[in-house]
């Protein structure tokens, strides 16, 4: 039996306590930490052991394993105080606030010779799944543009994530999933970056964002995050080769197209079309066309934390690996600095 120990008990570590409850029978959450004593009360209600001291849980030892789920800026710290102290560590994205900070994490996890892990658990959601599967078995052929993006339409950014020093904002609140998602899909360097962001409803951090990189093997990916967008776009859009695929939403509605033939015929001269008179963007006859369902994957969250457990049992390797984050955040850094320069910034990452 494992047990985990929470730094922030706030809303995703409550997340975190009853997703844990409700799949595992060998890892049970038993004791929180947090510098708010009304979260502390709730953590008791909610039969945890409660530190009002950071040094008091830290040198308990009623768990050996310690996730940190408080504001960003705060993870270096606690990341490296629970290390230092003889735990395994979970950290709640985004790791950190830029490559510097992960990089002292790392050689304290390495000097500790503890486990350190990031919970990116959208690793596992399933219309990444199948995104992955698709892509990863050539459905559309080969790949030469994949877009990604989550849509909002209420506008808002909640508690510290609408403060910078907090680091706050939709780039590190969605993007670095999102960006962790195309990073593990797509084995090839990403050689550059251009990114707008923008503050739409919320004064000091973006809450709207489109970025695109390119892969060194040609591939551009597009992700695209905002909390003001009325009209929702898909959640995936995808174009290779061999055929397109869409994911419309969370639901996973959607289809893979394919053409039955690979020459078409063209008229001789223009014709009027409903997007005028053009041939090139005329509509395909529907009977060059072939309509396929997109795979079925199962896939759960769980899995995040069975891989923890797992690792430190010496049974599986770990998923979710630093070199995989600080992909994550090189490729953010370089999105800021595009913002703040106007212009496309090449990279090696």
């Amino acid at each position: 039996m494992h047990k985990l120990g929470i730094i922030g008990y706030g809303g995703m570590a409550g997340w975190h306590h009853n997703s844990i409850k409700s799949n595992f029978d060998d890892l049970q959450v038993v004791a929180a930490y947090d510098i708010d004593p009304a979260r502390l009360e709730v953590a008791e209600k909610n039969g945890l052991k409660a530190y009002k001291t950071a040094e008091e849980f830290l040198d308990s030892h009623d768990f050996d394993v310690v996730l940190v789920a408080t504001p960003n800026n705060f993870h270096c710290e606690y990341v490296c105080r629970a290390l230092e102290a003889g735990y395994n560590v979970v950290c709640e994205k985004p790791v950190a606030m830029s490559v510097k900070e992960l990089d002292r994490m790392e050689e304290t996890a390495k000097r500790t010779g503890h486990l350190f892990s990031v919970h990116q658990n959208r690793r596992w959601d399933q219309d990444y799944r199948i995104m992955k599967e698709a892509y990863d078995t050539g459905m559309i052929g080969k790949p030469f543009t994949i877009e990604s993006r989550v849509h909002g339409q209420g506008g808002m950014v909640h508690g510290w994530r609408e403060f910078k020093v907090a680091g706050g904002g939709m780039v590190y609140d969605w993007g670095v999933h999102l960006i962790d998602q195309l990073l593990d899909m797509i084995d090839s360097k990403v050689v550059s970056v251009y990114a707008n962001l923008h503050s739409v409803r919320t004064p000091e951090v973006d809450d709207y964002f489109k970025l695109v990189f390119r892969y060194e093997n040609g591939i551009t990916a597009h992700v695209e995050v905002g909390t003001f967008n009325l009209v929702q776009l898909p959640r995936w859009y995808a174009c290779g080769d061999g055929g397109a695929l869409v994911i419309n939403d969370w639901d996973c509605h959607g289809k893979i197209i394919h053409t039955r033939d690979t020459v078409m015929k063209w008229e001789p001269v223009v014709v009027q079309t409903k997007a005028g008179p053009t041939r090139t963007m005329a509509p395909r006859p529907a009977d060059t066309l072939e309509e396929l369902p997109l795979p079925h994957v199962e896939t759960s969250w769980s899995c995040f934390y069975r891989n923890i457990l797992d690792t430190i049992d010496g049974k599986a390797e770990l998923i979710v690996t630093i070199p995989s984050v600080r992909r994550v955040l090189q490729v953010i850094e370089a999105c800021f600095e595009s913002d703040r320069t106007g212009e496309g910034i090449k990279t090696d990452i």
